[in-house]
């Protein structure tokens, strides 16, 4: 028993001049990127790493304000407040999210917070599922 070497050199050159015909050969496109050289290292945003302060105060009968602390924009309800930090998970919403699940978050209710107002800031956290999440008062001014 022996193995004929010249029918499989045809073949493999048969396949050879196949693949070179069937394949397209362009130069691939690249893109130049310019990235300006940094030369100090610092945050985009002034993020310290320290907790989000979420303060709450009721405004009348029914009426709540809420505040958060820092550079973010005005969140006016819970709705609000519960799609601004699922928004903002890193694993979450957008996409451009900055905190991690475990971020703290203080909820801070002043003395005259009704307790519905202070507990719907907190569902508010909890639904958009971070885990690190706390009732502090909300120091006198």
């Amino acid at each position: 028993m022996s193995l004929n070497l010249a029918a499989m050199i045809d073949v493999v050159f048969l396949l050879l001049a196949y693949f070179m015909v069937a394949t397209d050969f362009r130069v691939e496109e690249v893109f130049r990127m310019d990235l300006p050289r940094r030369q100090v290292r610092a945050a985009l945003l002034p993020l310290d790493g320290g907790p989000l302060h979420i303060a709450v105060a009721s405004t009348g009968a029914s009426g709540y304000l809420l505040t958060i602390e820092g550079p973010w924009p005005v969140v006016a309800t819970f709705e609000d407040l519960h799609a601004f930090l699922l928004n903002r998970r890193l694993d979450g919403g957008d996409g451009g999210g900055l905190f991690p699940r475990d971020h703290p978050i203080i909820v801070q209710p002043t003395d005259a917070t009704s307790w519905d107002h202070a507990i719907g800031a907190f569902n508010a956290v909890i639904r958009a599922e971070y885990v690190n999440v706390r009732f502090d008062r909300t120091p006198s001014t």
